[in-house]
């Protein structure tokens, strides 16, 4: 997955400390124009849609769960955001995604 992290326009987001799984977008981006993430529903592991869903990030439309654009979970059943992968931003605007340790300097 990967999207703007932008809030929706007009979308009164909760406070952090009031989601399910609390976590900043500084938390969960390291580049704040982008989020990468596993695109696998933490309810039952279905794939959610991009750019669907209350916050038009991403929706699970099996069971209706709804991720903002950084991966977390704002409504619906799922317990946990979107999982983030270990990851680094290279040159040339390119995205090492894996084990880190495997990645050569």
């Amino acid at each position: 997955l990967g999207t703007s992290i932008h809030p929706t326009p007009g979308r009164a987001d909760s406070p952090l400390a009031h989601l399910r799984d609390p976590a900043s977008d500084e938390s969960r981006c390291q580049d704040p124009k982008y989020f990468i993430g596993i695109g696998i529903c933490t309810h039952l592991g279905c794939v959610p849609l991009a750019n669907q869903g209350d916050y038009q990030a991403y929706f699970c439309p099996c069971h209706g769960s709804h991720y903002d654009h950084s991966g977390r979970i704002r409504a619906g059943p799922a317990p946990l955001n979107l999982e983030i992968p270990p990851y680094k931003h290279l040159p040339g605007k390119q995205v090492y995604i894996g084990d880190l340790d495997k990645l050569s300097s």
